[in-house]
């Protein structure tokens, strides 16, 4: 009929009505329940990723804007939307903006939406991430004390413990080696002491370099690495002969070792309380003095047992100096392993806007101090952290067809240019007059303890050697004929004496000068010489074996019709019945454990009389006890004042490396700490070259320098700011 074109339109239009109406009706039930899942979500979780797309800040919908679908709960459509195209149709609950004809001109933004980071000039975003940074620490705060001190703790504790110990030791195991490693491998006496030297070198560079990249990487990754530099490479430097690799070895190793200290501190001070930070610190200080005591321990007991040795034909020497390289290697090694189930820094984390992985740390550490202390049942109750605004660096790209070694050396450039970039944001407001009077503190302490620890020992062996030569036996126009020495010849001086067909048998010269002696048909078999010289004689048909007599100890000495066989090869060494050797390191090993009470005395009134107190007084004292070396005319007495100086100067130590952690802030920390320990670490090469140049020369000059700096240092030390109700930055 004629109807039925004009019904079928209309049941078309119908039927394409109720299916507008159902599409709008399905959206707006799908909206409101995705919307409730969404609410249901966000209240049962415990956290949240922080949204930093704005402002970094917790996350909400800005006014005047719509809402999900609750911009409109009425059912049915409006009127705008009715008889528009599919295509050209937009439903209730989706975003449509701000209507606007035209985009917004410069300058401008679209009413309604937050400024773009992009506009926005760049002291204003470091502005807005300092007030970040200060709402963070106060919060950080009372996050750390929530999930309060215990197991966990103490388990950071004993693992940065053994880092710090592998430090101490490190310091100490090259000046205990030195004398033997010199002798064994034959070092002129031009070339001794350039391994104490390149030692602490490599250890300055270190500190700067890893404390650096603690800042960019994390402090655990950092510290896991550095540790296993030392570790290998103190190890490998036991097995090498050659003198120079050996030295290679032992920078390498103090490169990694340099950054133990600014990152252990920096790590342990980012999980502990305020009113925890500075005893706590300050216990774990100990473990620098422990591993002075293990590394003076061993040496007393392995170094001087020349009979711990073996070698592989002449080739190839183990002498008893090298156990002791290894056994000094075990902490490091301890640490290493211990690290590997410790997490990162949760402070670091929230530094860098990595939030959930911090959140979960916080709850590790939460959960494992209740769990110990029988209320595993409590639950963490954080369910937002703040984290400061993240602000984006420009990075030079590197090319994809670069070969493997222009692509190392390009990331090491740019690392190092990150590292100084955020060294000079310590010299920069609020921290940059911080900076300098800790780079003093530093270095006139370091400069002084480690000078008269130098300068101790050197005087103590003067006094020993003044003692042995004054009880040297003189021999002068001796004549001796058919007669076999087998016993050891110590401390003697022959002039003008004549040997004829004598034996010398499975002996030893021990600090014994020939002068005008002449030789003539004697027999030398397995003779071991230390400090024996041969000066102005004459050796005329003399037969020798298995000797070390060569021309370094043949001083202008004539030898005819004599035959050598199988001379011993390289520097002997020995330690039999050395009374001086055994001397020295227990002289170290007593001045460590002087330093004991100190550590107890610093770490209990650390938060007490507070930081700058317990670093001034520390100073000033140590500089006044050095005046006491005056009358040091003795080895008891200069012991006695070696021990009085290292007990004062401990809590200098211990203060300083409590307020160095909490004067930088956290994206610093780190920096900060790794320069002072590198000025320190180059202020124990000066002290070392210049009041080991003293030492024969006069005692007034080391004495009124170590006082001076002392107490230089001391008094600027007073001038910092108190720390101790300071939340960490």
């Amino acid at each position: 009929s004629e109807d039925n074109p004009r019904d079928r339109t209309s049941l078309m239009k119908g039927a394409k009505d109720i299916a507008k109406v159902a599409k709008r009706q399905a959206v707006k039930k799908v909206n409101k329940v995705v919307d409730r899942a969404s609410d249901e979500y966000s209240h049962s979780r415990a956290y949240h990723r922080f949204q930093d797309e704005d402002d970094a800040d917790y996350y909400s919908q800005p006014e005047g804007n719509y809402e999900g679908n609750h911009a409109n709960d009425e059912e049915g459509s409006s009127d705008a939307t009715e008889g528009h195209d599919d295509e050209d149709e937009m439903y209730e609950g989706e975003y449509q903006g701000i209507p606007s004809d035209s985009k917004p001109g410069d300058g401008q933004v679209a009413l309604g939406r937050p400024v773009a980071d992009g506009l926005k000039d760049r002291r204003e975003l470091e502005s807005e991430r300092q007030a970040d940074e200060e709402e963070l620490a106060q919060q950080y705060e009372l996050i750390i004390q929530e999930c309060g001190h215990g197991r966990f703790q103490w388990q950071l504790f004993f693992t940065l413990g053994l880092a710090l110990m592998s430090d101490g030791v490190e310091v100490f195991v090259v000046g205990f080696v030195l004398p033997s490693a010199e002798t064994d491998m034959c070092v002129p006496d031009s070339s001794s002491g350039w391994l104490g030297s390149i030692v602490y070198l490599g250890m300055m560079v270190g500190a700067f370099f890893w404390g650096g990249m603690a800042d960019k990487v994390g402090r655990r990754q950092c510290l896991l690495i550095c540790m296993s530099v030392n570790g290998f490479f103190a190890f490998l430097s036991s097995f090498v002969q050659s003198y120079g690799f050996f030295l290679l070895c032992r920078t390498i190793a103090g490169f990694g070792i340099g950054g133990a200290v600014p990152i252990v501190f920096s790590y342990f001070a980012e999980v502990l309380s305020r009113e925890k930070r500075g005893e706590h610190l300050s216990w774990l200080c100990m473990f620098w003095m422990i591993g002075e005591i293990y590394a003076s321990a061993m040496a007393w007991a392995i170094i001087p047992h020349y009979g711990w040795s073996f070698s592989m034909g002449s080739a190839y020497q183990f002498h008893s100096w090298r156990v002791f390289v290894v056994v000094c290697a075990l902490p490091c090694i301890c640490s290493v392993v211990a690290l590997t189930f410790m997490p990162e820094s949760p402070r670091f984390y929230l530094e860098v806007g990595k939030h959930d992985e911090a959140w979960m740390i916080l709850k590790q550490i939460h959960d494992t101090n209740m769990r110990a202390r029988g209320q595993p049942e409590k639950v963490f109750t954080v369910n937002r952290i703040k984290i400061p605004k993240q602000i984006d660096e420009f990075v030079e790209m590197h090319t994809e067809s670069s070969n493997a070694v222009s692509k190392v050396i390009f990331r090491v450039k740019t690392e190092l240019y990150g590292i100084w970039l955020t060294l000079m944001k310590c010299f920069i407001y609020p921290v940059k007059d911080n900076t300098v009077k800790l780079a003093i503190v530093w270095f006139t302490l370091s400069f002084g303890y480690y000078g008269l620890s130098v300068w101790f020992p050197d005087v103590i062996k003067h006094l020993q050697a003044d003692e042995y030569a004054s009880k040297v036996q003189l021999h002068n126009n001796e004549l001796t004929e058919d007669f076999t020495f087998n016993f050891t010849l110590e401390n003697q001086i022959h002039t003008n004496g004549v040997f004829i067909n004598d034996r010398f048998v499975n002996m030893k010269f021990k600090s014994v000068t020939f002068i005008n002696t002449t030789f003539q048909n004697c027999y030398f078999e397995d003779v071991t010489s230390v400090g024996c010289f041969f000066r102005n004689c004459t050796f005329i048909d003399a037969f020798f074996y298995n000797t070390d007599i060569d021309d370094s100890k043949l001083i202008n000495t004539k030898v005819t019709n004599c035959s050598f066989h199988h001379n011993k090869t390289g520097c002997q060494m020995t330690f039999d019945d050395d009374y001086s050797a055994y001397w020295v390191y227990f002289v170290n090993f007593l001045g460590t454990l002087a330093v004991l009470p100190g550590n107890i005395v610093s770490a209990l009134l650390m938060d007490k009389i507070g930081r700058l107190s317990m670093l001034g007084f520390s100073m000033v004292l140590s500089g006044i006890s050095c005046f006491f070396l005056w009358f040091g005319t003795s080895e008891a007495m200069m012991i006695g004042m070696l021990c009085l100086y290292n007990g004062l100067s401990i809590s200098a130590w211990n203060s300083l490396d409590v307020v160095t952690v909490e004067l930088y802030p956290t994206d610093r920390r780190g920096t900060g700490f790794g320069f002072c320990n590198a000025l320190c670490k180059f202020a124990a090469v000066l002290g070392n070259l210049i009041f080991g140049s003293l030492v024969s020369i006069t005692k007034a000059i080391p004495i009124l320098l170590a006082s001076s700096v002392l107490v230089g240092g001391g008094l600027v030390g007073l001038r910092l700011p108190d720390t101790r109700s300071n939340v960490l930055m």
